[in-house]
């Protein structure tokens, strides 16, 4: 079965240690998750991140509850970290999270492989275009954390 693939960037004048920082917190998936999926937390907080480390959660899925787990399989301070489902919706899905240093700020890059039961006809019809709003709905959200002007 094939990976499918959603890639967002968005510049944030911000440095890079700082931007790092706060995608580093697990709380931020609460700030960054659109309100529909209704996101929440199971692992207790505070989570100290690095290799290694497992958080769980729920969501809801087309208003169906769904327990995601989810452990950091790489942890490169202030450059990147990578999270991979090893419990939830997907068949597959590692999301790569990138910080660029650039002379404006931090280039905050997501990059998702991901597979779905079903194959290409289901992640047509039901999964590809929720996952690019949920992207979508990240960058506006960073967007207005780290307004442009700052």
């Amino acid at each position: 079965m094939p990976d499918f693939r959603v890639q967002s960037s968005v510049l944030l004048r911000h440095p890079r240690q700082d931007i790092f920082d706060f995608f580093s917190r697990a709380e931020t998936l609460n700030i960054l998750t659109p309100p529909w999926l209704h996101f929440y937390i199971l692992t207790p907080l505070p989570i100290e991140m690095g290799v290694g480390t497992v958080i769980t959660y729920r969501i809801r899925l087309r208003g169906i509850p769904v327990r995601w787990v989810s452990q950091i399989t790489e942890w490169e301070p202030p450059i990147r970290f990578e999270d991979t489902q090893v419990h939830g919706p997907y068949s597959r899905w590692v999301h790569r999270h990138i910080f660029e240093e650039t002379a404006e700020g931090t280039l905050a890059i997501d990059d998702v492989a991901y597979r779905v039961p079903g194959g290409r006809l289901v992640n047509r019809m039901f999964v590809a275009g929720e996952v690019r709003r949920i992207f979508e709905y990240r960058r506006a959200r960073l967007l207005e954390l780290f307004p442009l002007g700052t």
